[in-house]
């Protein structure tokens, strides 16, 4: 199945520009309202959230109606193409609620067997993560420059980021933890602005569990194109969603891998 990823590319910052649009006039304002998805817990979901989501729905319909997609807080529409564009508006609305500025759209496109481009966006910051066809830029305030991971390094000298602290379940924990005690330095609540750093050399592991496929298929994406490698805790596709281990370079995903299979 052939596609233009020019055009692909196009289409996808153009949506992460109209997402950006809906999204900042939310950012910081007093008294935001966010309502609660998960009784017993706290998943909130915002204004901006819909706005962007629907933001973006609105351009496809226009650019590429015959796509399908998939969005965190619409779900699926039916496309006749081959290809669904994968959508979260804001990937770490808890930080958004908060005021920090490591949230970001997540946008990606592919057939079922994964995506193929996606975009990580912060609009707050100004910077754009995007890969595809095996090449990977970031643009910001410091301008436009191409991306790659970082170079094979001992996990005693990695760096690792996970979301929350308790990760899932409480083997995933257990999982997570053996990989983080053997790392030098490990980070934690950055949601999907870590795997950005992965894809920008700055960060060598982003270890995380319970994922849904708009959590993970932009990052895999972007990733991937910058020479990372991206799998499940088994070495698997994860592009479905579920437990992620995303690597700057496969001797340190072999190595975090490795202790992962034992524990878990």
């Amino acid at each position: 199945m052939n596609h233009d990823i020019d055009d692909l590319r196009h289409v996808a910052n153009a949506l992460a520009d109209v997402a950006r649009s809906a999204i900042l006039p939310y950012f910081r304002t007093p008294n935001l309202a966010a309502d609660n998805k998960a009784p017993g817990g706290y998943d909130p979901v915002t204004a901006a959230d819909r706005a962007a989501e629907q933001a973006m729905r609105s351009l496809l319909a226009e650019m590429r109606p015959d796509d399908a997609i998939l969005g965190e807080e619409f779900g699926a529409s039916a496309g006749t193409s081959g290809l669904t564009w994968v959508l979260d508006p804001i990937d770490g609305t808890r930080g958004f609620v908060a005021g920090t500025p490591t949230w970001g759209v997540l946008i990606a496109v592919g057939p079922e067997t994964g995506p193929i481009l996606g975009i990580i966006d912060q609009p707050y910051i100004g910077e754009r993560f995007e890969g595809a066809a095996g090449t990977a830029q970031m643009s910001g305030p410091l301008g436009t420059r191409s991306i790659t991971t970082r170079p094979t390094r001992d996990l005693a000298e990695a760096i690792v980021f996970t979301t929350f602290p308790e990760v899932g379940t409480d083997v995933d924990r257990f999982g997570f933890e053996a990989v983080a005690t053997e790392a030098k330095l490990v980070r934690y609540g950055m949601d999907c602005y870590a795997y950005a750093l992965v894809a920008a050399g700055q960060v060598d592991l982003v270890i995380e569990a319970g994922l849904q496929a708009y959590d993970i298929q932009a990052p895999i994406a972007v990733i991937e194109a910058a020479g990372g490698i991206v799998t499940d805790w088994e070495g698997g596709p994860v592009h479905q969603g579920g437990r992620a281990l995303a690597a700057a370079n496969r001797d340190i995903h072999a190595a975090a891998l490795a202790i992962l299979q034992v524990q878990t």
